[in-house]
């Protein structure tokens, strides 16, 4: 749920905003559940991976103007963070220590082994009109004879619950810092423990830092940073990298038949200590590219492997140079980023079950990657110096970035043991499945900045920018990008006549700008401007051929997002109450849709186009106030809402306008709508149960029954005469819009958007004495809607998977009424895409609260300490909602224009309890 800083720009996936870390883009990998909106420090700093106690501050850019001075990159905003720094002074000794406990709220109550057990039968019967065979499907036949079957599935599993732990967080860093009069320094080492919620997940990091400055002369001044991190962390197996996904886990052990034992059972009716995992059973086998593959989730999270071993190590040079003091200031960096890292998976037998002769047994995988980057900035400043009325500040920037990555990777089969998990062993390579491969990858760009700042009596402030651009990414004839900003201020409180109220206001000023930013073809395309070749997959007389692969691209254009926004600023009462409120529109043109679907006729089935226009708009505010502030007290109190409304202007007739089929289970339309926001869902109205034979036959706009031509009852229908099912008593009921007696997609409404209407947080703080700060904060969202899909997968009672307790109420006999359906394995249609699983996504969410203490220097010194404090931090402790899934903060999912806010969450946010110590000597 990545919210972006002001919407959504870009369709091609790279929507998170430029990170920039001491004055220098830094490249890393931001997770999907990575949310900007209400980061922390902490977060930020395990992003990063550095130690939050090394981070000095952090801000955030969103205005047309200043993210077009970064160019390509800040298409979508900028965060800027800079790192400590030493003082001048004695060295300062500091040390941090954070704690926290992790621990997983209650998930969706899911049937037992028991209730399973009844609800099975009861599926099959509602098709197949008679009991299920249990001489042939034992796992329901329950005979104490057949002691191996009868003591395997006569449990009651809680498979959730056995995959589920305490996570535990240590993290320690000692710094060091302090200097002279020419040189100054700052260290630190930090080691970061934790163990995940899940059993076999966890993450280890070990990271150092040194940051240096020297000051050779009145005119030269030498600053270096240099970092380095080793993470390591552990997934769970799934099939994607992270170990998330539909097959992950924690989903299968909420679909898992609960009346099977974890361990294995043998035929005398002895508890094991092997794992149970059939080959296959009624539920299924696993197959590793089905997308839900079935398997012994305990086992998978134990015994397979999925390990991700990084390190990088960022040399960051800074030297200026006072050409003429205060007048000509050059100043030039230059980084260098090493990276490399390697990820083991290993597919264990034991959790699959499957026989030796297939490529799921014992599959072993590696992967690994290199990746080194050289990025430089010069910037000569120069500041004449004017009268006391004028100020005038220009900036020339040259920078250059050139990235240069290396992967390959191995995937074989069937190791001789489940010990043997490294791909360099003997196994099976010749299945099409298994593969060996690599790649070699480089990337360049180049940019120039003139940037001009010029102030007038200190309230009439003006900014003009203009940026080229270049990136290997895009085809020689269009390469290059020119992207002009300018923006202005006026305190209109620095007037002559506005003295008057100088006794309460602080500061009243308007702001403006207008600014172009480009966004090149991502990196994952970096040739997409050649026809490059592949070799066939067969072979004639032992040579295989070549062919095209792509559509060689040369006219693609870059992205190119213009911002306009203006606001105010007034602050009140000696600071104490400050307001902001921005407006802004960003236009997004020559929107760059990867991999569009075309006719297979041209001998491609895809090609990437700029294919439209794009709108966000929207407003912000925020609010700053103190409104006690004693000798003893000071309470504060910030507040902050935004909305954002995003609308397409113009798309190109390639683009698809239309995603979903309704004629099937568990899908919902979207429409691409010229003028309309994304995120917008379709679907049937959702109406109840057929109660009884007579609630299934069709009536007219009046209630009447409509009859057919020989004067019979019309019973309801679905997509006839495609499907034409006739609904029968039980089944779900869906609002016959046009009363024609059909359930089809003539009857399909709209049903809801996921984009919110309204976003924001607010939080008191208050100090006491100034020792004791007890800080809070909440997040909010309204007016969107959700899917929630995870209430459809567990009360569509289709399958032999795990259902909640929810379908405890369905219908049984004929005159129940209840808004669940009956069971159907298989068939019928009750768990279309409708309204019965949108829900509100409104909520209010209680996310932190600190109790922060610093001793006095009297007690700090008494253990030889400068300073000392200690913090408690509880997160997430509760959401107000009357959203029934598992997290109502749920944003867009999916590829392009058409994005679902849809819930699969296994469960809700993490609890974690966190205590801290901080101490200086």
């Amino acid at each position: 749920m990545s919210i972006k800083i002001r919407g959504t720009s870009t369709l091609n996936g790279n929507t998170n905003p430029l990170i920039v870390v001491d004055g220098v883009p830094f490249q890393t990998t931001v997770p999907n559940d990575f949310n900007f909106s209400t980061a922390d420090q902490n977060q930020y700093a395990d992003l990063l991976s550095i130690a939050p106690s090394d981070i000095k501050d952090i801000s955030i850019l969103k205005d047309a103007a200043a993210t077009a001075v970064w160019g390509a990159q800040a298409a979508n905003g900028v965060l800027i963070i800079n790192t400590k720094r030493g003082q001048k002074g004695a060295p300062t000794i500091s040390y941090t220590f954070k704690g926290t406990l992790s621990r997983q709220p209650s998930a969706i109550p899911l049937l037992t082994g028991d209730q399973y057990s009844t609800f099975i039968p009861e599926m099959y019967m509602n098709v197949a009109g008679v009991p299920l065979p249990t001489s042939t499907i034992k796992e329901f036949a329950y005979d104490p004879l057949d002691k191996y079957y009868y003591n395997n599935y006569s449990q009651n599993t809680n498979w959730v619950k056995a995959i589920t732990q305490d996570g535990y967080l240590t993290d320690n860093n000692l710094s060091i810092s302090g200097g002279g009069d020419k040189a100054r320094y700052f260290a630190s080492v930090g080691y970061n423990g934790q163990t995940g919620t899940t059993v076999g997940t966890g993450f280890k990091r070990l990271n150092t830092r040194l940051n240096l400055d020297y000051i050779v002369s009145s005119k030269i001044r030498f600053t270096t940073f240099i970092s380095y991190a080793h993470n390591v962390t552990d997934y769970n197996y799934s099939n994607a990298s992270n170990g998330t996904g539909p097959d992950g886990v924690r989903n299968i052990a909420m679909i898992r038949m609960p009346n099977m034992s974890i361990y294995e059972y043998n035929d005398a009716g002895v508890l094991t200590p092997n794992f149970f995992s059939p080959s296959a059973n009624i539920q299924g086998a696993y197959n590793p590219t089905a997308r839900v593959p079935i398997y012994n989730p305990l086992a998978m999270a134990t015994a397979a492997q999925n390990t991700l071993i990084t390190d990088r190590v960022i040399p960051h040079f800074n030297l200026t140079y006072n050409i003429i003091p205060e007048v000509l200031n050059l100043n030039g960096d230059i980084v260098f980023d090493i990276a490399n890292g390697k990820q083991n998976r290993f597919l264990p037998q034991i959790a699959t079950g499957r026989p030796f002769t297939e490529t799921s047994v014992n599959r072993a995988g590696s992967s690994d990657y290199d990746t080194y980057s050289v990025a430089s900035k010069t910037n000569l400043i120069f500041t004449p110096r004017l009268n006391e009325k004028h100020a005038l500040t220009g900036l020339l920037s040259i920078q250059t970035n050139d990235n240069k990555s290396v992967t390959q990777s191995q995937l074989i089969a069937g190791t001789a043991s489940p010990y043997l998990q490294d791909p360099s062993v003997p196994g099976r390579i010749t299945n099409s499945d298994l593969s060996i491969g690599s790649g070699l990858v480089q990337q360049r760009s180049v940019a120039a900045l003139l940037n001009a700042q010029y102030k007038f009596l200190d309230r009439y402030i003006v900014n003009v920018a203009l940026r080229g651009e270049g990136s290997s990414n895009v085809g020689p004839e269009r390469r290059y990008g020119l992207f002009p900003s300018a923006s202005f201020r006026y305190r209109f409180s620095g007037e002559k006549f506005m003295k008057k109220f100088e006794s309460f206001l602080d500061e009243f000023s308007f702001r403006g700008g207008i600014g172009r930013s480009g966004n090149p073809p991502p990196s994952r395309f970096p040739y997409i401007y050649y026809n490059t070749f592949v070799s066939t997959p067969n072979s004639y007389l032992g040579q295989t051929g070549l062919y095209s692969n792509n559509i060689q691209l040369d006219n693609l254009r870059w992205e190119q997002l213009t911002g306009l926004d203006a606001g105010v600023n007034i602050i009140l009462f000696k600071q104490r109450l400050n307001i902001d409120f921005g407006i802004y529109r960003n236009r997004t043109r020559d929107l760059f849709s990867p991999n569009l679907g075309i006719s297979s006729v041209t001998g491609y089935d895809a090609v990437s186009l700029n294919v439209g226009t794009m709108d966000n708009q929207g407003y912000e505010l925020s609010i700053f106030t103190t409104p006690v502030k004693t000798k003893n007290w000071i309470v504060d109190f910030n507040f902050n809402i935004a909305q954002n409304i995003n609308a397409v202007r113009s798309i190109s007739p390639f683009y698809q306008t239309s995603s979903g089929n309704v004629s099937v289970n568990g899908q919902y339309l979207q429409l691409l709508q010229v003028n309309n926001p994304l995120g917008s869902f379709y679907g049937y109205k959702f109406s109840g149960v057929y109660k009884d034979a007579d609630a299934t036959i069709a009536r007219d706009a009046n209630g009447n029954k409509i009859v057919s031509p020989s004067g019979q009852p019309v019973q309801m229908r679905f997509n006839y005469p495609a499907t034409d099912y006739l609904f029968q008593q039980g089944d779900a009921m869906y609002e016959d819009i046009n009363h024609d007696g059909n359930i089809n997609y003539q009857d399909v409404v709209y049903l809801g958007n996921g984009s919110p209407k309204f976003t924001g947080g607010f939080g008191p703080s208050i100090t006491f004495k100034g020792n004791l700060k007890i800080q809070g904060f909440f997040s909010f969202r309204t007016g969107s809607q959700i899917i929630n899909y995870t209430k459809m997968i567990t009360t569509n009672m289709a399958s032999f998977n795990n259902q909640s307790t929810a379908i405890l109420r369905r219908w049984r006999t004929s005159g129940d009424v209840t808004d669940m359906p009956r069971a159907l394995y298989n068939t019928g249609y009750n768990w279309l895409g409708s309204s019965r699983y949108i829900e509100s996504g409104t909520f209010l969410r209680f996310r932190s609260v600190t109790a922060r203490y610093t001793f006095d220097k009297k007690f700090a010194n008494k253990i030889k300490a400068k300073n000392l404090s200690a913090y408690v931090t509880a997160e997430n402790l509760m959401t107000f909602t009357r959203y029934t899934g598992q997290d109502p903060e749920v944003s867009l999912r999916g590829t392009g224009i058409f994005q679902l806010a849809q819930d699969d969450s296994a469960t809700p946010p993490l609890k974690m309890f966190t205590l801290g110590l901080t101490a200086s000597f």
